[in-house]
């Protein structure tokens, strides 16, 4: 039996689509979006398909972004990524510590 191209890939399993990444700039705006259409009228799950995204996805921002201005939301973003470089360092130097003790004391 014949099975196009779309069936066989979606046979492969789940959350096999790509997934799209938003600057803090279009979350906020996004929000905002939302937020306008929710007040001309519209449902959560509609202003939210008519913006590209999901309600979970909404809920998910809406709680991490919600009342976050433009440059407060880059700033969040930005000590994110900078707090999990540093977690990643700690991680290292406390291995390498950790490495040099067990040679200092033979056990290796």
């Amino acid at each position: 039996m014949y099975q196009s191209k779309r069936e066989t890939e979606y046979r492969k399993g789940p959350g096999k689509m790509p997934k799209k990444t938003f600057t803090p700039e279009q979350i906020v705006g996004k929000l905002r979006q939302i937020e306008v259409l929710m007040s001309q009228g519209k449902t959560v799950p509609l202003a939210c398909k008519d913006a590209g995204i999901v309600d979970q996805t909404y809920y998910r921002w809406r709680r991490e972004y919600g009342g976050l201005q433009l440059e407060q939301a880059k700033k969040l973003k930005d000590l994110q990524k900078e707090n999990a470089q540093l977690k990643r360092a700690l991680a290292t130097l406390t291995l390498e510590k950790q490495v040099l003790k067990d040679i200092a004391e033979g056990n290796f």
